[in-house]
């Protein structure tokens, strides 16, 4: 898989749009016959274009926006191109009631994800416009990234490669503890409640333990399924 990026203006500020291209497809664009046809390969280009500037992050694998853009994207500076979006915070809920970005809605189990956006998956009410899914937890190293993942992959189950319920998946870079300090205005309440705030210990225990039961039983459900597939 190829990662091009090109600069232009997004959502009114300069920024770069990343699109991805699997080594056929760029072979095929790439060696196009001179005055051919070449719709299809523009029609995979603008499909594959995502809305929002990337940044490098911790995990190769994931797409990363820093807490800049996540401003922009509350202030509105985006809606040319985007018709929905949602944060997704993936922390614990008492770190969540302590302070949250605003609008975010609290994911910490993998069974709420599947619910909430794979059950019956959410569709933009614009087509030519982008719906797309922003992660972060605390530090956005571990929660949120796995969320991001686990959605991804359990998206990619449901449906034939390459389509996807949510092409347009991000990761808060530096997760809440990144953007609250530059951004408190835009987090209710304004204030940062730690995993390891000493008040909560006996919570973070609860959450941990329940974690590695759900984490246990995914994997269960996960080797039957590709047992029944022999």
């Amino acid at each position: 898989m190829f990662r091009y990026t090109f600069m232009g203006l997004l959502g009114g500020r300069e920024g770069t749009a990343a699109l991805d291209m699997s080594a056929d497809a760029l072979w095929g664009f790439k060696n196009k016959e001179p005055g051919s046809n070449c719709s299809s390969e523009l029609l995979l280009l603008s499909s594959q274009v995502y809305a929002l500037p990337t940044v490098t992050g911790q995990h190769q694998d994931l797409r990363y926006i820093t807490p800049e853009t996540v401003a922009a994207l509350l202030s509105g500076q985006f809606q040319s191109l985007i018709d929905k979006f949602y944060i997704l915070d993936c922390r614990y809920p008492y770190e969540y009631k302590g302070g949250h970005i605003k609008g975010a809605v609290n994911f910490h189990r993998q069974e709420d994800i599947f619910e909430f956006f794979l059950k019956k998956p959410l569709l933009p009410s614009v087509p030519q416009k982008h719906l797309i899914l922003v992660f972060h937890c605390e530090f956005s190293s571990e929660r949120g990234p796995k969320m991001c993942r686990y959605l991804r992959e359990e998206d990619r189950a449901m449906n034939e490669y390459p389509a996807l319920h949510y092409p347009e998946l991000y990761v808060l870079k530096g997760g809440y503890k990144e953007f609250f300090p530059e951004y408190k205005d835009l987090c209710e309440p304004q204030s940062y409640c730690p995993m390891h705030h000493q008040d909560f210990k006996a919570e973070l225990m609860k959450f941990r333990t329940k974690s590695k039961s759900w984490n246990m039983e995914r994997r269960k459900r996960d080797q039957i399924t590709r047992l029944m597939k022999l």
